[in-house]
């Protein structure tokens, strides 16, 4: 099975999406308006591009910047399903043999939405399964593609510590986030491997930081073999 895993903040008509590929997944952020009446606008121009893409199956977890999602008034996550969108919400789905579980939480940063403080987040993956073999989440793991500058302009690694104790634990194939982009001199887009654990860890985001409007990356595309 070949996948394609990205994060794209409205950009993603920039995309090239291959044809050749069996599912897409997105970790979150498809919009960038907190506003939930402004966001709703860019989901809905994110569901019918996702909807339209000639890939047989489409996976969203959410982000910070989705709040038309976490409020659902609009009733984005139903419009999903109605659309042929698998959405994941601290849930798994079984797809040829492969599950995948996905979680749009972060740890608390401003007043965006599905965030938790950095203490509480255990709580939720610890509901990931034992036997997943994707993993979707919206934040990186603790110093694995997450560095960026703090409101200080101090480096910083941003990703969740208990959830990175928690992917070298269950090692699955695959783990899938976004989150933090690139910076003006830092790259976190890409993949990689820690010396520990087989987990193949991906940041799929597909913009730089301070130039929105043009993309960075394509997104991560790979192979899974159960």
């Amino acid at each position: 099975m070949a996948c394609l895993g990205h994060v794209t903040h409205g950009y993603h008509g920039l995309l090239d999406v291959p044809d050749s590929i069996d599912m897409v997944i997105h970790s979150g952020d498809a919009t960038n308006y907190m506003d939930m009446y402004k966001n709703e606008v860019e989901m809905k121009d994110f569901i019918h591009w996702f909807y339209n893409l000639p890939i047989k199956y489409k996976i969203y977890v959410a982000g910070n910047h989705d709040s038309s999602i976490e409020k659902d008034v609009f009733n984005t996550k139903e419009t999903m399903k109605d659309r042929g969108i698998i959405y994941l919400e601290n849930d798994y789905v079984v797809i040829d043999g492969v599950k995948i579980w996905g979680s749009p939480f972060s740890p608390t940063f401003g007043n965006w939405s599905f965030m938790k403080a950095r203490h509480n987040l255990d709580k939720v993956w610890r509901k990931i399964p034992s036997d997943a073999d994707v993993v979707v989440t919206h934040t990186p793991p603790k110093r694995v593609l997450d560095l960026t500058y703090d409101r200080a302009h101090n480096l910083e690694y941003c990703g969740c510590n208990a959830l990175s104790k928690q992917i070298i634990k269950l090692n699955p194939i695959l783990h899938l986030f976004g989150h933090i982009h690139n910076n003006k001199d830092i790259i976190n887009a890409g993949t990689m491997k820690l010396s520990i654990g087989d987990t193949l860890y991906s940041n799929g985001s597909v913009v730089t930081d301070g130039r929105f409007g043009k993309l960075s990356s394509n997104g991560n595309i790979f192979k899974i073999k159960k």
